[in-house]
């Protein structure tokens, strides 16, 4: 029995943070972050409270130095006179003094490999014999030494978090930029607290970019197993944004992880109050929890396929635009009319009544298709033999056929295949189709159809993003439809559908905005600021930026972007192209003038196109 196909949990040790443990024996937990000041105590307990009572299982803060670890001790106190005892876990970069002053005052304590030891990275190469490594890994070892005592002295956790934009100079020289280099950057840290003894670790592998991470995930859990580690594993997508992009993009990734059976404490980060992270979350939890009393689905993984690393199932190309390199496409169940005024134009309209127009490609149900030039038969698999004439079919199963029924597909290039889902644990029962399908050497295009009978949006995001994008990142489909009867705006259907293709990296189609969360780092009122770069940076769809509230991950996450906004201080930030700074400091009330400038320098600005008024 195949784990991908079939919801159980990957066995951990269990951690106790405070008085709430995690791990495989234990619901899966939730957290989320202020943004507030640590030197503001009144205001960082309150917002802790409003996390507790929002329903998540821990708070985490900034701490840039001593004096802010120690606040977080005061923090404490205040909350637990106020009767709310969530566990504080103190973030810390840079500053191992800071990290000490933690250990004493907090529940858990965040460290970052990437800038515990290593200075802060230049994204200059290095070069070092295998002796000069091995020194520097001694010189993790000693640094790391005095943290584990004071950890061990108080009873505190640890989580190892690593993020894609934060690896040293050190790390990216040997392993590039890469989910091998976040893997090795954790594993170095890992083996000091095993040889320590110390087991109260937790680990997380970020980054904004979905493919990365869950990349760096799943290869860290290669790792450990090949070490006999066993530790908890927390899942977020950092930098996720805004609004439905940042819950679209977060579920994409935590819930194809998640569908796996990994995860043990999650966070949804939003470029929002922090409160409004826990919901999400705890939306994702409870959606996939209840997949492990299924009845197993049966199947395996096909002959070649790399887990760690997919590949694009192989499948040839129908009608000049589907299947085969072409990217994956989407189909709508909506009237053209009803979706005219959306920017983004599904690739395939479905009619259920037959009627049909000139300008738009249509799949109807047989007994309303009439032969038309721009309509295709949508068969299931009793009509197949009443329909031979047509050019291009569509052939719609549920996931639980047998293989062995489809083997007349074997050769055909004149068919698609439809598969929806079966049961709770719908990206199981579809993969496990598809893995057979590519075993018997059936290589149709397959389109995955999952219909959600949710009124609310951000469930919608949640289901369809969690499952749609696990099919997406391994890569077995070659288009997506997203149906959702009872939420009434059809542009809003299909948007979603668009925004979960982009969160997979499958087909870019609006500007990507890789925007952070949010912190007591953070120079600049960051939710303003992002939406007032998304008026006027959205029409760029060739184009990723970021929006960055602090230097501390900024430029390494957006080594992913193509442009940067930064707070560098008070009031001030910085510009960048790439990982380049190209403008230090400037007025914020200048900076998006001059962001739109670098991008016309550049030859990457479009002017937004004139509405049409006819």
């Amino acid at each position: 029995m195949n784990k991908t196909f079939n919801y159980q949990r990957r066995d951990t040790v269990s951690v106790n943070v405070g008085n709430i443990a995690m791990g495989s024996e234990w619901p899966v937990r939730v957290q989320s972050m202020t943004n507030t000041p640590t030197d503001d105590i009144e205001a960082s307990a309150a917002q802790c409270q409003r996390i507790a009572y929002a329903g998540a299982d821990y708070a985490r803060l900034t701490a840039q130095g001593v004096k802010q670890a120690q606040n977080i001790g005061e923090i404490s106190q205040v909350l637990r006179h106020q009767g709310c005892n969530i566990p504080l876990i103190a973030d810390i970069h840079f500053n191992r003094q800071a990290a000490l002053a933690a250990a004493r005052v907090c529940e858990g304590v965040r460290i970052n490999p990437g800038n515990f030891v290593d200075p802060a990275r230049t994204f200059k190469q290095m070069e070092y014999t295998q002796a000069e490594y091995d020194a520097e890994l001694a010189r993790i070892r000693e640094a790391l030494l005095p943290f584990i005592a004071a950890c061990r002295e108080n009873g505190t956790a640890v989580r190892l978090g690593v993020n894609h934009g934060s690896l040293s100079d050190r790390i990216m020289s040997r392993y590039g930029n890469t989910a091998a280099g976040m893997v090795e950057s954790v594993m170095e840290f890992l083996r000091v607290f095993v040889a320590e003894r110390f087991l109260d670790v937790v680990i997380s592998m970020k980054a904004s970019n979905v493919v990365v991470m869950v990349e760096a995930v799943r290869r860290l859990v290669a790792a450990m197993d090949s070490e006999d580690m066993h530790f908890p594993l927390h899942l977020g997508v950092t930098e996720a944004g805004f609004g439905e992009d940042g819950r679209i993009k977060s579920a994409v990734g935590i819930g194809a992880l998640m569908a796996e059976g990994l995860g043990d404490t999650i966070r949804v980060s939003l470029s929002e109050e922090p409160e409004l992270e826990v919901p999400v979350a705890r939306k994702l939890v409870d959606y996939i929890a209840p997949r492990g009393s299924q009845q197993p689905i049966e199947g395996e993984y096909c002959d070649g396929y790399d887990p760690l690393s997919p590949e694009r199932r192989p499948s040839v190309e129908v009608a000049g635009r589907i299947g085969g390199d072409r990217q994956p496409v989407v189909i709508a169940s909506y009237r053209p009319d009803e979706v005219d005024r959306a920017v983004l134009q599904p690739d395939l309209y479905y009619s259920g009544d037959g009627m049909i127009d000139g300008m738009h490609q249509f799949l109807v149900p047989l007994d309303r298709w009439s032969g038309e030039r721009n309509a295709y038969p949508l068969l299931t698999l009793g009509e197949w033999e009443r329909c031979q004439t047509a050019s291009l079919r569509f052939l719609q199963v549920p996931a639980s056929t047998p293989v062995e029924r489809l083997e007349f597909l074997r050769g055909r290039t004149d068919t698609v295949l439809i598969i929806t889902p079966v049961g709770i644990n719908i990206p199981g029962s579809e993969q496990a189709l598809t893995h057979g399908l590519t075993a018997s050497g059936i290589d149709c295009p397959v389109i995955v159809r999952n219909t959600y009978g949710d009124s609310s949006s951000e469930w919608l995001q949640v289901k369809a993003g969690a499952d749609l994008g696990a099919v997406l990142l391994n890569r077995q489909a070659d288009g997506i439809w997203l149906e959702a009867p009872n939420i009434h705006n059809s542009v809003e259907v299909i948007r979603y559908a668009f925004a979960i293709l982009q969160a997979a990296r499958q087909r870019m189609t609006k500007t990507e905005f890789i925007s952070c969360p949010g912190c007591g780092r953070t120079m600049f009122d960051l939710q303003s600021t992002v939406r007032r770069v998304q008026q006027a940076t959205a029409h760029l769809s060739h184009l990723k930026i970021g929006v960055m509230g602090c230097i501390v991950n900024g430029p390494g996450e957006m080594a992913d972007a193509d442009y940067g906004y930064v707070g560098a201080a008070a009031g001030r930030v910085s510009l960048y192209k790439g990982k380049q700074c190209i403008e230090m400091n400037i007025p914020e009330q200048d900076a998006i003038d001059r962001l739109v400038s670098l991008i016309k320098q550049n030859n990457d600005w479009i002017d937004p196109a004139m509405p049409d008024i006819n």
